[in-house]
């Protein structure tokens, strides 16, 4: 009589990565530069993703459905980071509020419900879970009573240990993400420049008259299209970078310094806006996107004190 196979056959599993940020940035920024606040700090977070991606592949045989990543932002308007980071194919940015005191708020539940509903759902078979708060003690133990394996990731400490005792206990593997592993995606924010006392500013006249318009290359035969105006053009980057800095905050604009390059997403957006500030499209003239852009920086110049610069295109 043959003896029956009872040793379980491989099934290829279905995974999603859910990453607290705010856990993930401090726990590294403290053990790599010795980092209190985020500030003090910049993240290659689309470099980061990637690599945090291929790592969950090498250790789980399957499907990856997404990477959820958790983070905040005042009024949950998204900073320029979290606008790249959300058209990262595969990523889905869930923001939570900072209030005044840079303390985040509706984060963990975001998590937690996310777990959740994932289990309840059947659209996993495992979750790795980068984070270290106690309070993901019950999504958890909700999540493997669905049947869902929780792997827990962590940020390897300075000393002693950077989660919940009872978090490591709970889940189903647990695994600490080396220092140099992170190290290639953290680098010290650069200290700002002593600039010297401010002047008058001068006028968009007066800062661009001495720039000799550009003249769009036309063929033999070929009737020029009458663009926009560039001062019209120049203003309205203007507009939009104040806009900017009014409804998302300095310290994101700031964030696109020492420019001259924008991202690509930010880029786009301002010329979105810009061409419903002028109620017309400006792709057919190239020249008009390098006015739009001398027009934004000159406008986020001024706002910190370091002159006035051309954009690149």
């Amino acid at each position: 009589m043959a003896i029956p196979d009872l040793m379980p056959h491989p099934v290829a599993a279905k995974y999603a990565v859910l990453v607290d940020v705010g856990y993930l940035y401090a726990a590294a920024g403290e053990v790599l530069l010795g980092a209190k606040e985020r500030k003090e700090y910049r993240v290659a977070a689309d470099e980061l993703i990637q690599s945090l991606q291929k790592h969950a592949m090498a250790r789980i045989s399957g499907e990856l459905l997404r990477i959820y990543w958790y983070d905040a932002a005042r009024d949950r308007v998204p900073t320029v980071d979290q606008r790249v980071i959300a058209q990262l194919p595969w990523v889905k940015v869930r923001l939570g509020n900072l209030n005044a005191r840079g303390q985040q708020k509706g984060v963990d539940a975001q998590i937690r419900s996310d777990l959740e509903a994932l289990a309840r759902h059947h659209a996993v078979t495992d979750t790795i879970l980068l984070a270290g708060d106690e309070d993901m003690v019950p999504a958890v133990e909700a999540a493997q009573a669905y049947g869902v394996r929780i792997h827990l990731w962590g940020v390897e400490p300075p000393y002693g240990t950077n989660q919940a005792e009872r978090l490591v206990w709970e889940s189903d593997t647990v695994e600490v993400i080396s220092a140099d592993f992170l190290r290639p995606f953290f680098s010290r924010a650069p200290q700002p420049v002593p600039v010297a006392p401010p002047v008058a500013a001068p006028s968009p006249a007066q800062v661009f008259a001495g720039r000799a318009p550009s003249k769009p290359h036309v063929k033999p035969g070929q009737v020029a299209k009458l663009g926009p105006s560039r001062p019209r053009v120049e203003d309205v980057g203007e507009h939009v970078a104040q806009k900017w800095i009014l409804t998302r905050g300095r310290d994101n604009i700031r964030d696109l310094l020492p420019g001259p390059i924008l991202p690509t997403v930010i880029d786009t957006e301002l010329l979105i806006e810009a061409e419903k500030e002028l109620g017309h499209s400006l792709r057919p003239f190239p020249e008009a996107r390098v006015w739009l852009r001398d027009g934004f920086w000159a406008r986020v110049y001024r706002e910190f004190d370091l002159g006035v610069g051309v954009s690149s295109k």
